[in-house]
């Protein structure tokens, strides 16, 4: 993958790259669903200036989804699509607008104001200008040479600022700095102490501070760079599988069917994703969406330079847009196909990020009677500011469906004046990790939204408690046993789930569906390693990232609750988001439910991740609960599809 560290600028030159010589190829299909096209795009932001007759900057265009009626109807007869609707938020004259435009008629269909607590995503564009403020500022200039560094080794970033209780806030945003001079991993050489506020309608600085200077951690041992690995380092000693079809957006491998597409926000999205019956014949509906909808990672330092460091990935800076180009033979092996994603740039011009996923068959251990198993895998990479995060989402002919999300990259570290841990009488809020050097310890979390369809719309929750019986001596040798308690959530407040504290199951069911003898199906969710909030409730991080109380939520299903942090997460209040939903206390018992799972990580840095991290990587699972009859192995057949591969995919 492309490592964090390109520098601010990196993010520019694909933006801008990226908007030069897009090839514009025939829609494939008409599914509702599908990735909007550069040439959608570039007409909405065609329209949308039109329509605002001002300056209009773009923060977020993405599909505003028809209602799963729609979608489902459609899908019974596909010859009367549902209306093709953008949501676009734009600011306007200092205020956030939340336009609809309807692509089949060519015009606005509603603009109204946001007004809600909150901002939408930085663009990339504002962001590098609010960085390059700092350098032309003669007291910031006064303070680099009162450190002695050289401004033209400095490189600047813009950080989102959080929420700490005002009534009111602006958009705003601080400057940090960070020193290359001998190496080129920036993040590991802060320049600590200065605080540089930007307003970013006004683009101008608003304030600034030198509290303290510390010095800059040495450039020696920094450098992460290595070698480049020849192709042939990397070529997979088995003979490649390809055994799947991926027609544009509809991915066919193994007895499943899936739709991929791509969100400037959540990144990868997989839809409809069914599996095949081989005992009934038929293509069984599993999940009709699931994407990443949040990732909050909250850095425990108090100092005022750190403090507000809770950063909100997705809804602040766009997990989509921060997907990088995958390289073939390096992120993906040699039988991957790639595929392109398009977003839209703060100019409202279309912009392409190259090989924004991959998708790819892999040999995946043995299973029942030594028979050859593989999975198929859909990857994403997105690089967000210091940490790179690998998404797969794997589907095994089991009917399992597995994520796994790696993390690494480089650590966001801190300055200080300690070069030994015997000199630390003080509270440093991380680890030192080489000479002036503190790994800050935080959290990550990261939230997705799984609208499992199990066999249908109409589901329930199961929580099913493993609890310990005592047996008396005349009934058995045993002193004890366990057993299985089972109920439906009813509302959402009975959904709300910590896990890791006892013996709790979760899954989901179809009431109305039943295995042959008698059991209904379901899926079942399985976890990993379980992490849960460490903060206090009346923390302002903490009331913004709520979801991250519970690892499990409920809610029923509404096209409009996508994002667990609000739909405009910059500077929010917390009052727009999946724990103000569920106070509401909906019912959920046997209605068409969306499943919120909260995969966690605490992270107490040491010097095995100093200067770039190893992957540590988190996973869950869902898996099929009486879903089937059988083993569904048992009726695997020999796949001899064969992949028709265009070399110019991209999602259209």
């Amino acid at each position: 993958m492309v490592p964090s560290l390109k520098y601010v600028i990196f993010f520019f030159i694909i933006l801008f790259q990226s908007q030069i010589g897009i090839s514009f190829s025939s829609q494939d299909s008409h599914h509702p669903l599908n990735s909007l096209t550069p040439l959608e795009l570039s007409e909405v932001g065609s329209i949308v200036k039109s329509h605002c007759n001002g300056n209009v900057s773009f923060h977020y265009v993405g599909l505003d989804e028809p209602n799963k009626s729609h979608i489902l109807r459609w899908i019974s007869n596909p010859h009367s699509a549902p209306p093709r609707r953008v949501l676009v938020l734009a600011r306007i004259h200092g205020a956030t607008h939340e336009i609809i435009v309807d692509l089949s008629r060519s015009s606005v269909v509603s603009d109204r104001l946001y007004q809600g607590n909150g901002y939408p995503l930085l663009n990339i564009e504002e962001q590098v200008a609010a960085s390059s403020l700092a350098t032309s500022y003669p007291p910031f200039v006064a303070s680099i040479e009162k450190r002695g560094l050289k401004m033209e080794e400095l490189v600047c970033m813009s950080f989102s600022v959080g929420w700490f209780g005002e009534e009111k806030s602006r958009r705003m945003v601080r400057v940090m700095c960070y020193y290359l001079d001998g190496t080129v991993n920036m993040y590991m050489r802060p320049v600590e102490g200065i605080t540089v506020a930007v307003d970013l309608d006004r683009m101008e600085i608003i304030g600034f501070r030198d509290r303290v200077v510390v010095p800059v951690p040495k450039a020696q041992g920094t450098d992460y760079t290595g070698s480049t690995p020849s192709d042939a380092d990397d070529e997979d000693k088995d003979a490649p599988l390809c055994h799947f079809t991926f027609d544009g957006h509809v991915l066919r491998w193994g007895g499943w069917e899936m739709h991929v597409s791509f969100d400037m926000r959540a990144g990868l999205v997989i839809s409809m994703a069914s599996i095949y019956d081989g005992e009934r014949d038929e293509q069984r509906i599993v999940m009709y969406r699931g994407f990443l909808s949040e990732l909050f990672i909250p850095y425990m330092d108090l100092t005022e330079e750190w403090y507000y460091r809770t950063f909100f990935d997705s809804g602040e800076l766009g997990f989509g847009v921060s997907a990088v180009p995958l390289v073939p033979l390096k992120d993906c092996p040699k039988n991957a196909v790639f595929v392109d994603a398009y977003f839209t740039s703060g100019d409202g011009m279309p912009a392409r990020t190259s090989n924004a996923f991959c998708i790819f068959e892999k040999h995946a251990g043995d299973i029942t009677e030594v028979r050859p198993e593989s999975s198929l895998v859909v990857r994403m990479v997105s690089a967000v500011g210091n940490y790179d995060y690998i998404v797969d989402w794997e589907f095994k002919q089991t009917g399992i469906i597995r994520v796994t999300v790696g993390m690494t990259g480089l650590l966001e570290v801190k300055g200080s004046v300690y070069t030994h841990k015997d000199q630390m009488h003080e509270e440093v809020y991380g680890t030192i990790l080489a000479e002036n050097t503190i790994g800050v310890n935080h959290d990550h979390f990261l939230i997705f939204n799984l609208d499992l369809d199990v066999d249908g719309e109409e589901n329930s929750l199961i929580k099913t408690d493993l609890k310990t019986s005592r047996v008396s001596r005349d009934v058995s040798l045993r002193r004890s046993y366990w057993r299985a308690e089972s109920e439906a959530a009813k509302t959402e407040s009975d959904a709300r789930i910590r896990l890791g504290s006892g013996a709790t199951m979760v899954s989901v069911v179809n009431p109305s569906k039943k295995t042959k003898i008698g059991n209904n199906v379901g899926y079942k969710l399985v976890p990993g390693s379980v992490a849960g909030a460490l903060l206090s409730d009346d923390d302002y991080a903490q009331i913004r990232g709520a979801f991250t109380k519970y690892n499990v939520w409920v809610t029923p299903y509404n096209k409009t609750e996508k994002w667990a942090g609000g739909l405009c997460t910059d500077r929010s209040h917390g009052d727009d988001s999946l724990a103000t939903w569920t106070k509401r206390d909906r019912e959920i018992e046997n209605k068409d439910i969306v499943l919120w799972y909260t995969l966690g990580f605490h992270h107490v840095p040491c010097q095995e991740d100093f200067p770039i991290m190893p992957t540590l990587t988190e996973s869950f699972e869902l898996r099929p609960s009486n879903f089937f009859e059988h083993n569904p192995t048992l009726y695997k057949q020999e796949m001899g599809m064969k992949i028709h591969a265009d070399s110019n995919f991209s999602v259209q």
